[in-house]
């Protein structure tokens, strides 16, 4: 594959990046502590002497949290939850329970990721932090074959996923999660129409069946120790993970953010 020079600096810099799964009901978990961290750099949420950000969410049986590491330190983290009609608790339907209620009663199958986090210290000497803490997200799509990956967005970051992943905004959509002191829109994109764009557009997202299998299988190991390495490099000549041509997607010379 064709690589941008902005694509192939991304690519690079994974791999100095490995991705660990944090367990289920372990609140004391470094990552809910950078939740923490990050929230009131902005003064997104009140102060707690236990700092951390730890929500019932994280307890759901559909929940998927992660933390991403560069050269071992933590930097970013994100969480996501695999929606479907049969599971239908998630972040997004909790502030949008009308559209999302909608989505699912038509059938329709999601990722809906939340808690996406960064180091606020490293957010200006590290700006490719979204991009390989959303190629969580990315994985999360493609493994558990979703319809649609949905996101309650800040304003402010709308412009990111709509040049990224191609989001839209449901029209009209505005609300607030309880304890968050800013106002989230509703943005949606259709996984089967974007895939092959995104991957051929940003290669750094592509995976391998094994890495996706390492981080979102029902026995996959669990624990601070087990940090999983990306695989995009080798996912480029993979034939089973090559996309599919997309007339008039190349790779992106610049970071569109």
């Amino acid at each position: 594959m064709a690589r941008s020079k902005f694509a192939a600096t991304l690519l690079d810099l994974l791999d100095d990046v490995s991705v660990r799964r944090v367990p289920l009901n372990a609140p004391d978990d470094p990552v809910y502590k950078l939740r923490y961290k990050s929230y009131r750099a902005e003064d997104f949420v009140h102060e707690s002497p236990e700092e951390r950000l730890f929500d019932q969410h994280d307890l759901a049986p559909n929940v998927y949290c992660f933390g991403v590491y560069l050269k071992q330190d933590l930097v970013s983290a994100v969480r996501f939850q695999v929606v479907t009609p049969d599971q239908p608790s998630s972040v997004s339907r909790t502030i949008f329970p009308r559209e999302l209620g909608e989505l699912l009663g038509r059938g329709g199958r999601y990722i809906d990721p939340s808690r996406f986090v960064t180091d606020p210290d490293l957010r200006l000497s590290l700006p490719a932090l979204p991009f390989i803490t959303l190629r969580v997200v990315a994985m999360a799509c493609e493994h558990f074959d979703v319809d649609y990956c949905v996101s309650s967005v800040r304003p402010e970051h709308a412009a990111f996923y709509r040049r990224v992943f191609d989001s839209h905004r449901v029209e009209g959509s505005e609300g607030y999660y309880p304890g968050i002191q800013f106002a989230m829109h509703l943005y949606i994109a259709r996984v089967a129409r974007i895939r092959d764009r995104v991957a051929i557009r940003f290669p750094f997202f592509m995976s391998t069946h094994e890495e996706r299998v390492q981080l979102f299988d029902q026995n996959a190991e669990i624990g601070i120790q087990h940090l999983v390495k990306p695989t995009a490099h080798a996912a480029q000549y993979d034939d089973n993970e090559k996309p599919a041509p997309v007339p008039g997607a190349k790779p992106e010379d610049s970071d569109p953010s």
